[in-house]
């Protein structure tokens, strides 16, 4: 969602805004399991084409939708409600043309997303598999084809196909949870010595620090029952970082920020949080952001 996107972004760009996220370097689509993502304009075919690996009949379905919605529109943009009907009372079957790159939309949250048709990518299928899947490693590795099939919602002959094609630019890893694969090309970064980490961040709800499935959360969040309290089975808290460890989690209720520790946090840690939470860029925000400590 918006909102959580410019979160997302402010924990990692300075002087991020509440509207940074229409930034036209930024665009929304139905991206990895047909939900609202804001992803880099550059980046569009990853998170559409680079779903349909050798699935043909996903992408014939992805193509002709997108060209019957394209000959619908004439240039316009209007709901999504607006072209599901248009194209036969479809409901939310129009999200099935988002994978062919050809569709972006724009919501803010609250009101239907409105919706647009746009020229294909210049890539195929494949060339946007393989590079979604080499991002997906850089930023989540040590991974697995199964890992990653889950991440991107992806079927499983998909996820090991694209691991198989990136052949030897992978090299094994061994962590506390199995084996894995990296990029060769991160291995260097892989052994470096870490640099200082921030002092304090408040991760929204799906960020992609702690989007992870399985027994992957057991390496950011070893404890069982912590895991259970950031990854719940509804809609998940917020993650709260201390010196780059998870320490907590957070909900925001207007301008009250709930903090539930995992820990005792020092007075300089707290201070930090705080420091943090009064920074984020919330969109009509009425007053200061005020902060409520838990556990």
């Amino acid at each position: 969602m918006p909102r959580a996107a410019v979160l997302s972004i402010h924990a990692r760009v300075e002087r991020t805004q509440p509207s940074t996220w229409e930034d036209p370097s930024l665009v929304q689509l139905w991206g990895l399991r047909y939900s609202v993502y804001v992803v880099a304009a550059r980046d569009r075919a990853l998170f559409s084409l680079g779903r349909l690996l050798d699935d043909d009949r996903s992408l014939r379905r992805a193509e002709d939708l997108a060209t019957r919605l394209e000959a619908l529109l004439k240039g316009r943009k209007i709901t999504d409600g607006e072209a599901a009907d248009g194209l036969g009372g479809i409901g939310n079957g129009i999200r099935y043309a988002a994978p062919s790159g050809r569709v972006l939309i724009r919501w803010e949250g609250a009101r239907a997303p409105i919706v647009w048709s746009v020229p294909a990518p210049d890539t195929t299928p494949r060339e946007a598999a393989l590079e979604l899947a080499r991002r997906y490693l850089h930023v989540f590795g040590p991974g697995t084809p199964d890992a990653f099939t889950g991440w991107a919602g992806i079927g499983a002959a998909a996820g090991r196909a694209a691991f198989d094609a990136l052949g030897t630019s992978l090299a094994a890893a061994r962590t506390t949870i199995g084996e894995g694969w990296i990029l060769a090309s991160d291995e260097e970064a892989f052994r470096a010595t870490a640099g200082p980490a921030a002092e304090a961040r408040l991760l929204p709800s799906g960020d992609t620090y702690f989007l992870l499935q399985g027994a992957d959360r057991e390496l950011l969040v070893p404890d069982a029952r912590r895991r259970g309290q950031l990854w719940t089975s509804r809609v998940w808290p917020g993650a709260v970082l201390v010196e780059g460890e998870i320490v907590g989690t957070w909900r925001r209720a207007g301008p009250t920020v709930t903090i539930q520790t995992w820990r005792r946090l020092t007075r300089k840690e707290r201070d930090a949080v705080e420091t943090e939470a009064a920074s984020l860029p919330l969109p009509g925000l009425q007053g200061r952001i005020r902060v409520s400590w838990e556990g």
